[in-house]
């Protein structure tokens, strides 16, 4: 059962997004991605207020580079829509199960962003949780 409401729509959107931005790390980093944009969406704290739908949480203003690059506008394959399906499912992993940031340094994991601490590193990207003062809701999204 779907934590978020979707469209085939939006499924083909997400799918688009977790190709752009992670297709490098493999299947589980693309994993990790839709797992921190579910969060975004389910959490409803910080940065992050007010996105109800997909489309709200892949265009909010400066949250995925991924959209400003043509190959995110690419059709997406149908591999990709079976990962945006099982992240809209609720399938969560380490190091994003509750991360609402991640970024691709050029070295090593700052210990913190947007003042949020690291919690761990996949491949290149590395994955920041909010604290509970923060965002006590993203412990409660599963």
């Amino acid at each position: 059962m779907a934590v978020v409401r979707v469209t085939d729509a939006d499924i083909d959107l997400l799918a688009r997004l977790l190709r752009a931005e992670a297709e490098g790390e493999g299947e589980l980093g693309m994993l990790l991605v839709g797992n921190v944009g579910i969060n975004r969406m389910r959490a409803d704290c910080s940065d992050f207020k007010g996105l109800r739908t997909v489309n709200d949480m892949v265009y909010q203003a400066h949250a995925f580079e991924a959209t400003t690059k043509g190959y995110f506008y690419q059709r997406p394959r149908e591999s990709e829509r079976r990962l945006a399906r099982r992240v809209v499912n609720g399938e969560s992993y380490w190091p994003a199960k509750y991360s609402l940031w991640y970024f691709r340094p050029p070295g090593n994991c700052p210990e913190s962003w947007y003042n949020q601490p690291h919690v761990g590193r996949y491949k290149l990207h590395c994955f920041y949780e909010p604290t509970a003062e923060e965002c006590e809701n993203v412990y409660h999204t599963f």
